[in-house]
């Protein structure tokens, strides 16, 4: 079972082809149905030998297609100071893409 490490939106995740992850929203224009490439690759495991990158690995790159863009669900944020009526309440929804993660290379 080939796997790799990729590192994207200032996160690592464990990807294997086949797989749906979901990942911090990349920035430029993007829609559902889209090739995208992630070359900060740190490791590659094809079940006989491994490679470590130095932080990355040179030529490598995970290919996957956007299969969804959303919204995480909401979450309430609240600066509360007491005895000074100081109250102050915020919603944010984090935006994500999953993508299917289709070869590695």
């Amino acid at each position: 079972m080939e796997f790799a490490v990729i590192k994207t939106g200032g996160k690592q995740y464990k990807v294997a082809v086949g797989d749906s992850v979901k990942i911090e929203k990349l920035s430029g224009e993007f829609k559902e149905g889209d090739k995208v490439t992630f070359d900060k690759v740190l490791l590659v495991d094809n079940g006989k030998d491994t490679t470590i990158g130095t932080p990355t690995i040179k030529g490598a790159e995970v290919k996957g297609t956007i299969s969804e863009i959303g919204r995480a669900q909401k979450v309430i944020v609240i600066h509360y100071k007491q005895k000074s009526r100081y109250f102050k309440k915020n919603g944010h929804r984090q935006p994500f893409f999953k993508v299917k993660i289709d070869a590695i290379k």
